[in-house]
C-alpha cells in the first residue's frame, strides 16, 4: 500500500508536481519524510502538514472488511475474481482459474510450456468477459527474449478460431498487449514500480513476468558475501509492489520461476539447466512423498518468495509428449495433477490421464534418474555424463532397466569413467 501514488491519495495536482520534483511521488515517499522537511517541500504550515499526513495515511493504509463483505464482492462479480484457464479440470479445481488479485507462479524446468502458458493467458485476458476473459490489456514483462508474436497470433487462432476469424481481431488483441524487454533486476523494478499509472491509463487487466529468476539468478551470486541480503531485498520490494497491484486493481499477476536443488545437508544448487532428469524429484518434492537421497528440486528464490507467492503451479515433463501439472499450493484448492500436451492451441489437458512405470517412459525415467544422481556425485563431467548414458541404455533395452546402481555392467562402466 506504501507504493501507492500520492495523487491516487488525494492530495491536490499542484502539490504533486511540487512533490515530484524532489522525486517525492508515493505514499512511502511522503510517510518517510520528517515533519521539517516535508514543511519545506511543500511550503505549508506545521498543522496543514500534519492534515496531509493523515490523509496519506488514511489512503494507503488497509481498509477493514469482514468476510461476508469479501464473499459479497465476489459473489456479485464473479467473472473478475478469477481468470479462466480455459482448462476446464483445472478451472473447476482452482474455483474458476487463475485467481485476482494475488500473485500466481508458475514454475518448473526449461521447455515444460511456461512461456507458453504465460502467451496463453495473454490471449484470455484480452477477450470479453462473456467469454471468460477480462476484457482488458496486458502487461508482458519478458526477461529472458522468449515471447513470440508470431506463436500468440498462432494461439489465439487456433484456440478460439470462431471468435478471430479476421485480421482486425487478431491485430486488435496483438495492440492489446504491451510487450516490455527488461534484462537486468534494476530495470526489471523500476518497470514494477511504474506500472501503476500504466495499468490506469491503458486499462491493463493482467500482468505477467517471464521470469523472475532469470535476472535474480544472473546478478545475485549468493555465495558472495552480502548478495543474499540484497536479493532477498530486491524480491521483498519487488513482491511487495505487485501484491498491492494487484490488490488494489483485482487482476491476477502472474510469475513464472527455475527450479533449484535443495541438498540434504541445506546447500542450494542451481538446477533450471537439467531438464526431464530432475522432474521425478520435482514431483515428490511437491507432493512430500519421495525419498530425498541426495536431494530435492525445488522452485527457486528462497523461503522469502515462496511465501510472497499466493498460488504455485509446477510445470513437468512425464514423457516425450505429455507433460504434467501440478497445484502445488493454493488458498482454495488441495494439491491436484493434470496432464497436457503443448499444441498449436496451447497446453490442452489430457482427458485419459497416461499411467506411469510402464515401457519406454519408465525406463527413461530410470535412466535419467541415474544420470541425475550421478550428477549430484560431482565426480564426472559432461562428456563422462553422455558416454554412460548412452552406455546404460546399450547395456539395458527399454523395460528392463534395473531401479538403481547395482547392475554389475552399469558399475563397471562407472568405476572406469571415475
Amino acid at each position: 500500500m506504501a507504493a501507492k501514488k500520492l495523487r491516487r491519495a488525494g492530495l491536490s495536482q499542484e502539490l504533486c508536481e511540487r512533490l515530484s520534483r524532489h522525486q517525492i511521488t508515493t505514499c512511502q515517499d511522503f510517510l518517510c519524510l520528517s515533519f521539517l522537511e516535508l514543511m519545506k517541500v511543500t511550503g505549508q504550515s506545521y498543522y496543514d502538514v500534519q492534515k496531509l499526513l493523515c490523509k496519506v495515511s488514511r489512503a494507503c493504509a488497509p481498509k477493514m472488511q469482514t468476510a461476508y463483505e469479501m464473499k459479497l464482492r465476489k459473489s456479485v462479480s464473479p467473472s473478475s475474481a478469477f481468470l479462466s484457464t480455459t482448462l476446464h479440470s483445472l478451472d473447476k479445481v482452482l474455483h474458476g482459474g487463475v485467481p485476482c488479485g494475488s500473485l500466481t507462479e508458475i514454475t518448473g524446468p526449461p521447455g515444460c510450456g511456461k512461456t507458453q502458458f504465460c502467451i496463453m493467458t495473454s490471449v484470455l485476458a484480452t477477450l470479453p468477459v462473456s467469454m471468460g476473459g477480462l476484457d482488458g490489456a496486458v502487461i508482458y514483462i519478458d526477461t529472458e527474449s522468449a515471447f513470440s508474436a508470431e506463436r500468440l497470433i498462432e494461439i489465439a487462432g487456433n484456440r478460439f478460431p470462431t471468435y478471430f476469424d479476421s485480421e482486425e481481431k487478431l491485430l486488435c488483441m496483438t495492440r492489446s498487449i504491451h510487450l516490455y524487454q527488461e534484462l537486468t533486476c534494476g530495470s526489471v523494478l523500476k518497470r514494477i514500480m511504474s506500472l501503476e499509472e500504466e495499468i490506469i491509463s491503458k486499462k491493463v487487466k493482467l500482468v505477467i513476468i517471464d521470469s523472475i529468476a532469470s535476472v535474480v539468478r544472473k546478478e545475485f551470486d549468493t555465495k558472495l558475501q552480502g548478495n543474499l541480503i540484497a536479493r532477498s531485498n530486491f524480491l521483498a520490494r519487488g513482491a511487495s509492489v505487485l501484491k498491492y497491484l494487484a490488490e488494489e486493481f483485482s487482476m491476477p499477476v502472474i510469475l513464472t520461476n527455475q527450479i533449484t536443488t535443495s541438498l540434504s545437508n541445506g546447500l542450494a544448487i542451481q538446477a533450471d539447466r537439467v531438464s526431464p532428469a530432475d522432474d521425478l524429484s520435482l514431483s515428490e518434492g511437491a507432493s512430500g512423498s519421495g525419498k530425498r537421497e541426495s536431494g530435492c528440486v525445488t522452485a527457486a528464490l528462497g523461503n522469502t518468495w515462496s511465501h510472497s507467492v499466493n498460488t504455485r503451479l509446477i510445470l513437468q515433463y512425464h514423457d516425450l509428449l505429455t507433460r504434467q501439472l501440478l497445484v502445488a499450493k493454493s488458498p482454495v484448492a488441495p494439491f491436484s495433477a493434470f496432464f497436457y500436451t503443448i499444441e498449436k492451441s496451447g497446453l490442452v489437458l489430457q482427458d485419459n490421464q497416461p499411467t506411469p512405470g510402464n515401457g519406454r517412459a519408465r525406463s527413461r525415467q530410470v535412466q535419467q534418474h541415474w544420470e541425475w544422481r550421478v550428477c549430484m556425485s560431482g565426480q564426472l563431467g559432461p562428456h563422462h555424463l553422455t558416454r554412460l548414458y548412452s552406455t546404460s541404455a546399450t547395456l539395458h533395452p527399454p523395460g528392463c532397466l534395473p531401479e538403481d546402481l547395482s547392475s554389475p555392467c552399469f558399475n563397471n562402466e562407472l568405476q572406469s569413467l571415475l
